[in-house]
């Protein structure tokens, strides 16, 4: 594989460790790990966090929408989009409690044709997030 081969969004949050956005292989789009974040800062949607980085509060319907809207931007500026996604694994820190909105919400952006899904529950993330997307999805014709 190439350089050429890596997509680094300008919107999506940047990386925290070294590995691109997404790579393309063929007509293949694969997806690194997405998360809520806001690009060129630190700042999480809907989190709260105490003077050491925990958590003190969260709100999962927030983050799910910025980890779609993060999901979006790097599909877009790699040449694909929304509706092309073909796979996605979700990595959740609380399932019994953020599934349910977290379903409802999946349910309202892929009312057309949804891609494969398998969600799972983690113990933590990388940085202080509830939701995190790994996703493969495919480019032009």
């Amino acid at each position: 594989m190439s350089q050429d081969d890596r997509v680094e969004s300008k919107r999506a949050p940047e990386p925290v460790g070294h590995y691109p956005h997404a790579r393309r292989v063929g007509n293949l789009l694969f997806l690194s790990g997405v998360g809520p974040r806001e690009r060129g800062s630190k700042k999480i949607p809907g989190v709260e966090l105490d003077g050491e980085g925990n958590i003190v509060s969260y709100d999962i319907e927030t983050q799910c929408h910025a980890v779609f809207r993060n999901v979006r931007y790097i599909l877009e500026e790699a040449g694909s989009s929304w509706d092309r996604l073909v796979d996605v694994t979700v990595y959740l820190t609380n399932m019994k409690a953020d599934f349910p909105t977290y379903n409802r919400l999946w349910a309202e952006y892929f009312q057309d044709n949804p891609p494969c899904r398998t969600t799972l529950e983690i113990s933590r993330l990388p940085t202080p997030i509830a939701i995190e997307l790994k996703c493969i999805a495919t480019l032009g014709d």
